[in-house]
């Protein structure tokens, strides 16, 4: 049991250590002297009863198991001290201040870049920032104050509007093709330089739930960044999945076997019922629907087959 309080500060240095394995790397990132970094660590393990955090050793500090179960609840205090200077950047009614936003790795690279910038050209007193993430960012525990989900939320405390779904498919560059053929059945994709996850991701099970036996040993390219995955299909690297409304931007991809291979994920914008006073968490929330609406209209096709990731 703490003898006493902690203050922020001390968990705030506390996090930064765990990062930066380094009382010097700590320091540097919060902008504040070593001997300092390393008095809060000293006065967090004395408040706390005097566990001990870290072990140092060649490599760096070591956190010691009491430090790792304090970690998701020092995470959610560093998450609701930005959450709170986020509502204080700006008052509720006015058109300025921070929003947050979380989008997968995909959806934020690719699809939010413009719709960001025409947001900004609106509303220059609002500052995003984006966080990029295929994760679900707990938007009950403020890590985020807007999101772009691929699933629908569970949580009751949200306003989700839905979307739509974008559709995904097969593809590979017309370069990949001249040199190594068409494949003309899925059966057929065993033969070909397959790009895949390298560990199962949500995604992966969405496919492998239309019955596709994909494993990670048929993958001649794992990755488990979307991003990395879609480099390599521009490279000219093998076959792999990518969104309609992404391939179509490309000239040099070209669909494959579409009538055997289809997958829909939902799109939903999202945030926290208590954020719906906030004008510029509105006019944030309500700019992402109008405009990643036309994105997913622009990924339809007519003969999918819908799957939840």
């Amino acid at each position: 049991m703490a003898a006493r309080d902690p203050a922020w500060e001390l968990y705030r240095s506390f996090l930064a250590a765990l990062r930066e394995q380094s009382l010097s790397g700590a320091a540097r990132a919060l902008g504040l002297t070593q001997p300092t970094l390393g008095r809060h660590i000293d006065e967090l393990e004395q408040a706390l009863g005097g566990i001990a955090l870290f072990t140092r050793s060649q490599q760096g500090l070591i956190p010691t198991d009491a430090a790792l179960e304090l970690v998701p609840h020092a995470e959610a205090m560093a998450a609701a001290a930005a959450a709170l200077i986020r509502a204080a950047s700006g008052a509720v009614g006015a058109e300025r201040g921070a929003v947050r936003l979380t989008a997968s790795e995909i959806v934020g690279t690719e699809v939010l870049p413009p719709i960001l910038a025409r947001f900004h050209a609106h509303h220059p007193g609002i500052a995003v920032e984006l966080v990029l993430s295929n994760a679900t960012e707990d938007l009950l525990r403020r890590d985020a104050d807007i999101a772009v989900r691929m699933a629908r939320p569970k949580q009751a405390a949200l306003v989700a509007k839905f979307l739509g779904r974008v559709a995904l498919g097969l593809h590979a560059h017309r370069r990949y093709l001249e040199a190594n053929g068409n494949p003309r059945s899925l059966d057929e994709l065993t033969r070909h330089a397959i790009i895949g996850f390298d560990r199962e991701t949500p995604s992966a099970r969405a496919v492998r739930a239309l019955g596709l036996p994909l494993e990670r040993e048929m993958f001649a390219f794992r990755s488990d960044s979307d991003l990395a995955q879609l480099a390599a299909l521009r490279a000219g690297y093998g076959v792999g999945v990518c969104q309609l409304g992404l391939a179509r931007r490309e000239p040099e991809l070209v669909r494959l076997l579409p009538a055997d291979f289809s997958v829909d994920l939902d799109v939903w914008v999202v945030m926290h019922k208590d954020l719906r006073a906030s004008h510029r968490m509105r006019l944030m929330f309500d700019h992402l629907a109008r405009e990643l609406a036309v994105y997913v209209a622009s990924s339809r096709e007519t003969r999918t087959r819908r799957v939840r990731a």
